[in-house]
Protein backbone atom coordinates (compact mmCIF):
# COMPACT_ATOMS: atom_id res chain seq x y z
CA UNK A 1 0.00 0.00 0.00
CA UNK A 2 1.46 3.54 -0.55
CA UNK A 3 0.96 6.50 1.18
CA UNK A 4 2.07 10.20 0.89
CA UNK A 5 4.22 11.65 3.11
CA UNK A 6 5.12 15.59 3.97
CA UNK A 7 7.11 17.57 6.05
CA UNK A 8 5.96 21.38 5.74
CA UNK A 9 8.71 22.44 9.47
CA UNK A 10 7.57 25.52 10.43
CA UNK A 11 4.82 27.89 9.65
CA UNK A 12 2.08 29.91 11.62
CA UNK A 13 -1.46 28.49 13.06
CA UNK A 14 -3.13 29.88 9.85
CA UNK A 15 -0.86 27.92 7.75
CA UNK A 16 -1.06 24.47 9.54
CA UNK A 17 -4.58 24.49 10.15
CA UNK A 18 -5.46 25.91 6.82
CA UNK A 19 -2.99 22.82 4.69
CA UNK A 20 -4.70 19.93 6.84
CA UNK A 21 -7.65 21.30 5.22
CA UNK A 22 -6.43 21.29 2.11
CA UNK A 23 -5.49 18.12 2.12
CA UNK A 24 -8.64 15.99 3.31
CA UNK A 25 -10.47 18.69 0.73
CA UNK A 26 -8.13 17.34 -2.14
CA UNK A 27 -8.18 13.93 -0.30
CA UNK A 28 -8.20 11.37 -3.62
CA UNK A 29 -7.65 8.10 -1.58
CA UNK A 30 -4.59 7.62 -0.64
CA UNK A 31 -3.86 8.02 3.01
CA UNK A 32 -1.43 11.03 3.82
CA UNK A 33 1.00 11.64 6.84
CA UNK A 34 1.95 15.37 7.82
CA UNK A 35 4.40 16.05 10.47
CA UNK A 36 4.67 19.91 10.90
CA UNK A 37 5.88 22.15 14.11
CA UNK A 38 4.44 25.74 14.90
CA UNK A 39 6.17 29.36 14.57
CA UNK A 40 5.47 31.35 15.78
CA UNK A 41 4.28 29.04 19.40
CA UNK A 42 0.30 28.92 18.77
CA UNK A 43 -2.74 28.39 20.52
CA UNK A 44 -5.63 26.90 18.99
CA UNK A 45 -8.93 26.58 19.91
CA UNK A 46 -11.50 23.68 18.82
CA UNK A 47 -13.69 24.44 16.45
CA UNK A 48 -16.75 25.42 19.20
CA UNK A 49 -14.67 27.05 21.50
CA UNK A 50 -14.69 30.84 21.97
CA UNK A 51 -12.17 33.61 21.77
CA UNK A 52 -13.03 34.99 24.65
CA UNK A 53 -12.00 31.74 26.60
CA UNK A 54 -8.38 33.54 26.37
CA UNK A 55 -6.90 36.47 27.05
CA UNK A 56 -6.28 37.85 23.54
CA UNK A 57 -4.37 40.64 24.63
CA UNK A 58 -1.67 39.11 26.56
CA UNK A 59 -1.65 36.41 24.01
CA UNK A 60 -0.59 38.62 21.42
CA UNK A 61 1.71 40.74 23.43
CA UNK A 62 3.51 37.88 24.37
CA UNK A 63 3.85 37.00 20.50
CA UNK A 64 1.68 33.81 20.45
CA UNK A 65 -0.34 33.23 17.51
CA UNK A 66 -4.40 31.78 17.97
CA UNK A 67 -6.04 29.62 15.11
CA UNK A 68 -9.10 27.71 15.28
CA UNK A 69 -8.80 24.19 14.77
CA UNK A 70 -11.14 22.24 11.91
CA UNK A 71 -11.60 19.87 14.84
CA UNK A 72 -13.44 19.78 18.12
CA UNK A 73 -11.40 20.31 21.36
CA UNK A 74 -10.34 23.04 23.85
CA UNK A 75 -7.02 25.25 23.86
CA UNK A 76 -3.80 23.71 23.24
CA UNK A 77 -0.50 25.97 23.37
CA UNK A 78 1.59 24.12 20.25
CA UNK A 79 5.45 25.07 21.10
CA UNK A 80 7.63 22.24 21.94
CA UNK A 81 6.06 19.34 19.62
CA UNK A 82 5.70 17.68 16.69
CA UNK A 83 2.27 17.78 15.58
CA UNK A 84 0.92 15.09 13.06
CA UNK A 85 -2.08 14.56 10.53
CA UNK A 86 -3.50 11.97 8.93
CA UNK A 87 -6.02 12.03 6.15
CA UNK A 88 -7.60 8.65 5.78
CA UNK A 89 -10.60 7.15 3.60
CA UNK A 90 -13.08 5.57 5.43
CA UNK A 91 -14.61 2.30 4.74
CA UNK A 92 -16.45 -0.48 6.45
CA UNK A 93 -13.82 -1.89 7.96
CA UNK A 94 -12.29 1.46 8.74
CA UNK A 95 -14.55 3.84 11.04
CA UNK A 96 -13.42 6.53 12.51
CA UNK A 97 -13.23 4.64 16.10
CA UNK A 98 -10.93 1.96 14.20
CA UNK A 99 -8.71 4.69 12.37
CA UNK A 100 -8.48 6.27 15.75
CA UNK A 101 -6.78 3.48 17.44
CA UNK A 102 -4.64 2.65 14.80
CA UNK A 103 -3.17 5.68 14.27
CA UNK A 104 -2.11 6.13 18.00
CA UNK A 105 -0.68 2.58 17.63
CA UNK A 106 1.26 3.25 14.82
CA UNK A 107 2.47 6.63 16.95
CA UNK A 108 3.13 4.25 19.70
CA UNK A 109 5.51 2.30 17.41
CA UNK A 110 7.17 5.42 16.15
CA UNK A 111 7.95 6.70 19.71
CA UNK A 112 9.31 3.55 20.57
CA UNK A 113 11.55 3.50 17.44
CA UNK A 114 12.80 6.75 19.05
CA UNK A 115 13.83 5.87 22.03
CA UNK A 116 13.30 2.23 23.84
CA UNK A 117 12.75 3.41 26.88
CA UNK A 118 9.31 4.03 25.46
CA UNK A 119 7.97 0.46 25.80
CA UNK A 120 5.82 1.11 28.28
CA UNK A 121 3.73 4.04 26.29
CA UNK A 122 0.45 2.61 26.63
CA UNK A 123 -2.89 3.55 24.89
CA UNK A 124 -5.73 4.59 27.55
CA UNK A 125 -8.59 1.95 27.95
CA UNK A 126 -11.36 4.43 29.57
CA UNK A 127 -13.42 7.25 27.72
CA UNK A 128 -14.24 10.32 30.20
CA UNK A 129 -17.97 10.93 30.59
CA UNK A 130 -17.86 13.96 28.43
CA UNK A 131 -21.45 15.75 29.24
CA UNK A 132 -20.15 15.64 32.69
CA UNK A 133 -16.60 16.52 32.02
CA UNK A 134 -17.39 19.72 30.11
CA UNK A 135 -19.25 20.90 33.13
CA UNK A 136 -15.93 20.99 35.28
CA UNK A 137 -13.48 24.26 34.59
CA UNK A 138 -10.84 21.78 33.68
CA UNK A 139 -12.55 20.86 30.39
CA UNK A 140 -11.11 24.26 29.64
CA UNK A 141 -7.80 22.12 29.02
CA UNK A 142 -7.51 19.80 26.16
CA UNK A 143 -4.71 17.98 27.73
CA UNK A 144 -6.89 17.22 30.78
CA UNK A 145 -8.40 14.39 30.30
CA UNK A 146 -7.27 11.46 28.24
CA UNK A 147 -9.86 9.51 25.60
CA UNK A 148 -10.17 6.29 24.73
CA UNK A 149 -6.81 4.97 22.85
CA UNK A 150 -5.29 8.35 23.34
CA UNK A 151 -1.06 7.66 24.21
CA UNK A 152 -0.18 7.16 28.17
CA UNK A 153 3.02 7.02 30.29
CA UNK A 154 2.77 6.15 33.61
CA UNK A 155 -0.99 7.53 33.86
CA UNK A 156 -0.08 10.50 32.15
CA UNK A 157 -1.31 12.26 28.39
CA UNK A 158 1.31 12.22 26.11
CA UNK A 159 0.18 12.27 22.84
CA UNK A 160 -3.43 14.21 22.65
CA UNK A 161 -5.55 13.90 19.33
CA UNK A 162 -8.79 15.02 17.11
CA UNK A 163 -10.41 13.99 14.70
CA UNK A 164 -13.17 14.96 12.13
CA UNK A 165 -15.13 13.08 9.78
CA UNK A 166 -15.30 15.01 6.19
CA UNK A 167 -17.23 13.49 3.33
CA UNK A 168 -15.40 10.10 2.58
CA UNK A 169 -12.34 10.67 4.66
CA UNK A 170 -10.88 11.40 8.38
CA UNK A 171 -8.69 14.21 9.55
CA UNK A 172 -7.04 13.21 12.49
CA UNK A 173 -4.07 15.61 13.93
CA UNK A 174 -2.82 15.90 17.08
CA UNK A 175 0.48 17.11 19.53
CA UNK A 176 3.38 15.06 20.61
CA UNK A 177 4.53 16.41 23.69
CA UNK A 178 8.27 17.20 23.79
CA UNK A 179 9.36 19.63 25.92
CA UNK A 180 6.97 21.72 28.87
CA UNK A 181 6.24 24.82 27.43
CA UNK A 182 3.00 24.08 26.93
CA UNK A 183 1.98 24.03 30.27
CA UNK A 184 1.85 27.40 29.84
CA UNK A 185 -1.48 27.88 28.21
CA UNK A 186 -3.40 28.15 32.02
CA UNK A 187 -1.49 31.35 31.62
CA UNK A 188 -3.36 33.03 29.19
CA UNK A 189 -6.73 31.35 30.01
CA UNK A 190 -9.49 33.68 31.05
CA UNK A 191 -10.48 32.20 34.42
CA UNK A 192 -9.82 33.70 37.68
CA UNK A 193 -6.36 32.91 39.71
CA UNK A 194 -7.85 30.07 41.96
CA UNK A 195 -9.00 28.38 39.17
CA UNK A 196 -5.71 28.64 37.30
CA UNK A 197 -3.85 27.42 40.35
CA UNK A 198 -6.64 24.22 40.66
CA UNK A 199 -5.79 23.60 36.76
CA UNK A 200 -2.12 24.14 36.90
CA UNK A 201 -2.01 20.82 39.76
CA UNK A 202 -4.15 19.24 37.06
CA UNK A 203 -2.07 19.94 34.54
CA UNK A 204 0.90 18.54 36.14
CA UNK A 205 -1.05 15.52 37.22
CA UNK A 206 -2.27 14.41 34.40
CA UNK A 207 0.34 15.41 31.45
CA UNK A 208 3.96 14.70 30.50
CA UNK A 209 6.26 15.22 27.88
CA UNK A 210 9.16 13.38 26.23
CA UNK A 211 11.52 15.78 27.56
CA UNK A 212 10.69 14.52 31.02
CA UNK A 213 10.54 10.98 30.67
CA UNK A 214 13.83 10.57 28.42
CA UNK A 215 15.39 13.13 30.56
CA UNK A 216 17.21 14.61 27.37
CA UNK A 217 16.31 17.27 24.85
CA UNK A 218 14.58 15.45 21.80
CA UNK A 219 16.18 15.34 18.53
CA UNK A 220 13.22 16.65 16.35
CA UNK A 221 14.33 15.48 12.81
CA UNK A 222 15.45 11.81 14.35
CA UNK A 223 11.67 11.89 16.23
CA UNK A 224 10.24 12.60 12.90
CA UNK A 225 12.09 10.02 11.07
CA UNK A 226 11.20 7.67 13.50
CA UNK A 227 7.38 8.58 13.36
CA UNK A 228 6.99 7.63 9.71
CA UNK A 229 8.93 4.60 10.24
CA UNK A 230 6.47 3.20 13.24
CA UNK A 231 3.42 4.34 10.20
CA UNK A 232 5.66 2.41 7.74
CA UNK A 233 5.81 -0.66 10.02
CA UNK A 234 2.23 -0.73 11.80
CA UNK A 235 0.62 0.07 8.50
CA UNK A 236 2.36 -2.02 5.93
CA UNK A 237 3.14 0.98 3.47
CA UNK A 238 5.69 2.42 1.41
CA UNK A 239 6.23 6.59 1.34
CA UNK A 240 5.86 8.41 -1.40
CA UNK A 241 7.30 11.90 -0.22
CA UNK A 242 5.82 14.48 -1.40
CA UNK A 243 7.61 17.58 -1.99
CA UNK A 244 6.05 21.36 -2.29
CA UNK A 245 7.06 24.69 -3.71
CA UNK A 246 6.43 28.03 -2.00
CA UNK A 247 3.59 28.70 -3.72
CA UNK A 248 2.11 25.08 -3.19
CA UNK A 249 2.34 26.20 0.48
CA UNK A 250 0.13 29.26 0.16
CA UNK A 251 -2.95 28.23 1.41
CA UNK A 252 -5.27 30.70 3.07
Amino acid sequence: MIWKFIDTGFSPGSFNMGFDLQLVNEFSGTPTLRLYRWQPFCISLGANQDYSSIITKKVFDDGIDVVKRPTGGKAILHAEELTYSVIYPLSADYTPKKIYREINLALREGLINYNSSLSDLELEHTQPHFPSFYKESKSTLCFAASAMNEINYGGKKLVGSAQRKMGDAVLQHGSILCGDFHKKIIDYLNLNSEIKEELKTEMNATTTELETILGAEIIYQSLSAAIKKGFEKHFNVEFIDEIFSEKDLQVS
